[in-house]
């Protein structure tokens, strides 16, 4: 595994979200039906949790043709076929990424004909690879892990229920987000990994997910979600052997600023995973900055420090990282990549490390508003 001092880093800064207690998510006029879309070879996907906030903040975004548009409806016309969103339990600290402003994420979703990744953190707040930080309703039964497991379970079954109800149901799920280390721990401080434990409460997220879909009569895949290829590598023989096995995704996150793997390692790693499990394999997580420079007082995460050999901090750099990303995923045999929140744009809203986005400088839209060079990823071969 990475060093851990930046693993806390990255993700302490993800512990931002941009909000205003004044601000009030809108609701949508939500379709009561969807047409299905047709099936998809290889997904291309973007994270947009964070779009119904950056709205909420005034911010704006053009197509291509600079006209102010629906992000959503952008992201569907260059190609884009999935959307990938986050839920927290109960995050009191935001007003986003709650189950009603997922609910408006989807509908917008499946409004712009996208499919859906639902990506459940099981936690009120940002769970990553060093910090996996159980919901606080649910801490009275941390160390009873029966107790715990039925938790995961009828959470995890209610939320997908109640999407069912109102025609949102997800076409995949991730039972936990970048679990590296064991999920639904008491505090930011990491245990030591207990596979016993570790592989129940998985299991049971996993079942709720597949018997919801029996009983709707549904399909719903189910994702299990790595940071970084070479942990990969070791955490899905470990949870095999754990028994760990009913699920159809390995999701990935890959940011070269904290693997070890240049493209080429990767793209071993993606046919030794695919090959190994026989499961189907997506990048879910990657980014690459366009510019080193900030557009607005919050500081940001991809520095100088995340540029690679060969890749510049330029539109046609962001570009071509993606292009041969998706190439080594494709060559791979694997079958999706998304980016990860490409429209966490600048804005004037106050996080909790600053005034802005500390990702301006990464997403799919530049100072202007306008899509970089690296939104062709999605249309173009």
């Amino acid at each position: 595994m990475k060093n851990t001092f930046i693993y806390i880093l990255f993700f302490s800064f993800f512990l931002v979200a941009c909000h205003s207690s004044e601000e009030k998510i809108q609701d949508l006029n939500i379709e009561t039906e969807f047409e299905e879309t047709t099936a998809i070879d290889f997904y291309l996907g973007a994270d947009l949790s964070y779009v119904n906030e950056m709205e909420n903040c005034n911010a704006i975004f053009k197509n291509d043709q600079k006209e102010t548009t629906d992000p959503f409806t952008i992201f569907a016309n260059e190609g884009a076929n999935l959307v990938r969103v986050r839920l927290w339990h109960n995050p009191t600290w935001t007003n986003y990424s709650n189950f009603k402003d997922v609910e408006k994420t989807i509908a917008r979703a499946k409004n712009a004909k996208m499919k859906v990744l639902l990506d459940f953190h099981y936690s009120d707040d940002w769970a990553d690879p060093n910090k996996q930080e159980i919901p606080a309703a649910w801490l009275e039964v941390v160390d009873n892990t029966a107790k715990l497991g039925d938790s995961i379970y009828n959470y995890t079954y209610k939320t997908l229920q109640n999407l069912y109800n109102k025609n949102l149901l997800p076409d995949m799920v991730q039972v936990g987000n970048e679990t590296n280390i064991m999920i639904l721990q008491k505090d930011d401080k990491p245990s030591a990994m207990n596979w016993s434990r570790n592989a129940y409460l998985l299991n049971k997220g996993i079942k709720a997910v597949r018997n919801i879909s029996k009983d709707v009569d549904k399909n719903i895949e189910i994702m299990l979600h790595i940071a970084q290829p070479e942990n990969a590598i070791w955490w899905f023989k470990q949870a095999k052997e754990n028994n760990v096995v009913d699920f159809d995704w390995i999701g990935l996150s890959y940011y070269p600023k904290w693997s070890t793997y240049n493209l080429q390692e990767a793209s071993e790693a993606f046919k030794t995973l695919i090959k190994t499990y026989n499961k189907k394999l997506m990048v879910v997580e990657t980014a690459y900055p366009f510019t080193i420079e900030n557009a607005d007082a919050a500081g940001n995460i991809l520095g100088a420090d995340a540029l690679i050999d060969g890749y510049k901090a330029t539109q046609e750099g962001q570009l071509k990282y993606l292009l041969d990303l998706k190439k080594a995923l494709k060559n791979a045999g694997a079958k999706g990549l998304v980016y990860w929140e490409p429209a966490w744009v600048a804005n004037n809203c106050s996080t909790r490390w600053g005034k802005g986005s500390h990702w301006d400088n990464a997403t799919l839209f530049d100072a202007n508003s306008v899509p970089t060079k690296g939104m062709n990823f999605y249309n173009q071969p």
